[in-house]
């Protein structure tokens, strides 16, 4: 049942809310999903319940990223888009399952143990968002925020088979969400249609003065604005094919293919080669990792280590215990790129290969409306796929360029190999989630 649906039913169940809720305890406490961390804790029994990411600030709830570093932490005050969904009549419902400081494809570097995809529990549920997405596929959240920093709300959501939404940089508050890299992270909606996506990004979007990167324009109502008989010019990426596997092929030629029998005019464009914007993000999101990361030293935050004897020890022995593998393999590539001699070699250029592919997406967008791309380069694979940290980067390489131009994207299921479900998105232009939403739903009614 859609959230506009349930909304509509409820009006006439004063105690609908709270049953909807021990429904979904019961569901929880039998689901061996792993998608949901600590304690179930809801405090607003009117109000309809969303799954919280666990880097996203809910006051005096625990907030730990997945990390041992931060178990124990109790947040202080709530992120922006928890005030944002309690003034939409929607409240905080459960912490969910996240790679470790949001660093990761498979949530599976997390301190609470992996996250089970629900359409098949030996696959990875993607990540880092991969416990939200995990949960509303599997029929235990309505809907939940997630973090997308390079495709960790999209690319969860298409191995899922739900709908993810990456807004533009700058359309929702990142006021309370614990940093990754700055200039990438953005918090979106993760849902089980596309209605529901607008409604949700609808209750989250705003401009926030706490946010110095809130972009100050009128919030958003692409709920009541949904059309979804809209002809529009949609770009392809034909040249990008090369790194996906040939499920993920069909699948992109099958929807260009009924986008285009729809009445839409699909135009062939090219993009800058992916090795490029694999680098550049790699090297600027590690950069800015090393800098966030560095306020957990055991003085101020979360855990801190035991028979010390000097201050060297404490940062040295805390921050070895507390960080994961893949969280220390980021920080000291972050280091490196950051330090003398090698500033301007590796940061510097990155950061002007970001502007090229901003340009790159801007120029296409002048000619198009969206652009169609696959998510993954694969389906969801299996836990024991012993891929290597550099295989595992490459995971991304659908979905990253989007944060490094700022721009929106929106993930959902169009097609399925094995039971598995397979994603595409769209790209839209700064500020035009509108377009995304309409030509998602437009997609999702024509393959219902």
């Amino acid at each position: 049942m859609s959230i506009p649906t349930l909304q509509e039913a409820l009006k006439l169940d004063k105690d609908g809310i709270q049953e909807l809720k021990n429904t979904l305890k019961e569901k929880i406490q039998a689901s061996d999903l792993n998608a949901y961390i600590g304690t179930l804790e809801d405090s607003d029994t009117n109000l309809l319940p969303i799954a919280i990411k666990d880097n996203i600030n809910v006051k005096g709830w625990e907030i730990t990223c997945g990390s041992e570093i931060l178990k124990g932490y109790i947040a202080p005050y709530n992120a922006t888009v928890i005030e944002n969904l309690k003034r939409s009549s929607f409240a905080p419902f459960g912490r969910t399952n996240m790679d470790e400081f949001a660093m990761g494809s498979t949530t599976a570097s997390s301190c609470y143990g992996k996250t089970l995809n629900p359409k098949n529990k030996d696959k990875v549920p993607g990540g880092s968002s991969g416990g939200s997405a995990a949960a509303v596929a599997g029929g235990i959240a309505l809907a939940a925020l997630g973090s997308d920093t390079g495709g960790s709300i999209r690319q969860p959501a298409s191995f899922c088979g739900c709908v993810g939404l990456k807004p533009t940089y700058g359309r929702v508050s990142r006021y309370g969400l614990v940093a990754y890299s700055s200039s990438l992270d953005q918090i979106g909606p993760i849902t089980q249609n596309v209605t529901d996506c607008a409604l949700l990004f609808d209750a989250i979007a705003g401009y926030d003065k706490m946010d110095s990167t809130s972009a100050k324009i009128e919030p958003p109502n692409t709920f009541r604005a949904l059309n979804s008989e809209l002809k529009l010019r949609i770009a392809i990426l034909p040249e990008l094919l090369k790194d996906a596997d040939s499920n993920i092929q069909n699948a992109y030629q099958k929807t260009i293919d009924l986008l285009s029998k729809n009445g839409h005019t699909i135009i062939e464009k090219q993009m800058l080669d992916t090795s490029y914007i694999i680098a550049a993000y790699y090297v600027i999101c590690t950069a800015e990792a090393s800098s966030n990361l560095a306020r957990f030293d055991g003085v101020r935050y979360g855990r801190r280590a035991k028979n010390l004897s000097n201050l060297k020890e404490l940062y040295l022995k805390t921050r070895s215990e507390g960080f994961g593998d893949e969280v220390k393999r980021r920080i000291l590539l972050g280091s490196f790129v950051l330090s003398s001699g090698y500033y301007d070699a590796y940061y510097i250029k990155a950061q002007k290969v970001r502007t090229l592919i901003a340009r790159q997406y801007n120029t296409i967008l002048q000619d198009c409306d969206v652009i169609l791309s696959p998510v993954a380069p694969s389906v969801a694979f299996s836990f024991d796929a012993c891929k290597t940290p550099l295989q595992m980067y490459l995971e991304d390489i659908y979905t990253i360029g989007v944060n490094l131009a700022g721009l929106p994207a929106i993930s959902l299921p169009v097609d399925s190999d094995g039971g598995l479900p397979i994603g595409m998105q769209f790209i839209g232009k700064a500020f035009d989630e509108q377009t995304l939403l309409d030509v998602a739903l437009h997609l999702e009614n024509t393959l219902k």
